[in-house]
């Protein structure tokens, strides 16, 4: 779908793409209320209204973002509550049937990133900066018989991601996976990669994986 995406907003990517993909299968996202959580362009948000979703809320720190999002899906006349804010502050209080995720997840020298760019991307030393937080905070927002949908990259560990979910009393579970040639971030990065033994030497392809969480 043809979608507007100002300077230092997250380009639809393999990522949104295979998460996009799982979200449409078996009428996950039909007659439900749908939070997309670090919306980016509002791809998720507008995959989930058109597979039939009851109520779609995106939700993104950034300005442009969130500007971006509400701008496509005026275009695409999907009717998504755009909110801007950190995670599921926004949206404190509700809760969803469905949630989707696609966090930064890239692996960083430090911290969350200052620049505008490397906001969408960056995910802290091991990548899990982000990842972590949308595990602790979900079950605070799943309704009672509520689901989730978030990808990273196998770099970041998919078992780490399925103990911190059961650390909060939830069930994960990997529904798709693919492997994809390194993207221009994880190149200029791989030396730094195989340094803190994230990668194999000389590796140009990771996984991508989309984890599927529910109350067990």
């Amino acid at each position: 779908m043809l979608l507007l995406r100002p300077p230092g907003v997250y380009r639809v990517d393999r990522d949104s793409t295979l998460l996009a993909q799982v979200l449409r299968e078996d009428g996950r996202a039909r007659g439900r209320d749908v939070l997309d959580v670090g919306t980016g362009t509002g791809v998720l948000a507008l995959t989930a209204s058109r597979a039939g979703a009851r109520s779609v809320t995106a939700v993104d720190l950034s300005l442009r973002s969130a500007v971006a999002t509400w701008l496509n899906c005026r275009i695409h006349r999907a009717p998504v509550t755009v909110r801007r804010g950190d995670l599921f502050e926004p949206v404190r209080g509700r809760r969803f049937d469905l949630v989707v995720a696609n966090p930064p997840y890239v692996p960083s020298r430090g911290g969350p990133a200052r620049h505008r760019a490397g906001r969408c991307w960056d995910g802290g030393p091991d990548g899990r900066l982000l990842l972590d937080r949308v595990c602790a905070g979900l079950p605070d927002v799943l309704s009672a018989q509520g689901s989730a949908l978030m990808v990273h990259s196998g770099v970041c560990d998919e078992g780490r991601t399925l103990a911190r979910l059961a650390e909060v009393g939830l069930v994960g579970r990997v529904v798709a996976r693919a492997v994809v040639p390194f993207g221009p971030v994880m190149r200029s990065r791989s030396q730094l990669l195989e340094v803190r033994g994230l990668i194999s030497s000389g590796q140009c392809a990771e996984e991508i994986v989309v984890v599927e969480v529910g109350r067990g």
